[in-house]
């Protein structure tokens, strides 16, 4: 049952204030990300009920919704070619549940550490449609 308060409960949306969605799995929706530090960061947000933790997930749900995550993650990989991917499962009070899958590369803003927490920049709009479009081909 979706939460009145919550952003990401209720309809399912092409365009968020994240960024274009680029897939719809079972149980969760992909939004490739246009404030990013680095090219390849999408959300994996969770599609049922709202969840906070993912330890609220009953097992079968964790296993589809751990192995959408892999999916989106594989597909950066593929392609972006990054260095790593980092996952960042990050939870606030009420928060819905989902996933950032970032991209990393040896000459990102974090160099060898972790990328900086301000703001990230907007990226180029006509550069963000192409890599959207081209994560969306591979994912579908």
């Amino acid at each position: 049952m979706a939460e009145d308060w919550c952003g990401w409960c209720g309809e399912r949306r092409e365009v968020t204030e994240f960024g274009l969605r680029v897939w719809s799995g079972r149980v969760s929706d992909t939004y490739f990300a246009r404030h990013a530090y680095v090219r390849g960061h999408a959300v994996v947000v969770w599609r049922g009920r709202h969840v906070a933790e993912p330890i609220d997930l009953s097992p079968v749900e964790s296993d589809l919704y751990h192995r959408e995550v892999l999916t989106v993650a594989r597909t950066i990989r593929d392609c972006f070619r990054p260095a790593t991917l980092n996952y960042l499962t990050l939870g606030r009070p009420g928060e819905h549940l989902h996933t950032h899958v970032i991209a990393r590369y040896p000459d990102d803003a974090g160099a060898d550490g972790p990328l900086p927490v301000s703001p990230p920049p907007l990226l180029d709009v006509s550069d963000w449609r192409a890599d959207a479009a081209a994560l969306k081909a591979l994912l579908n």
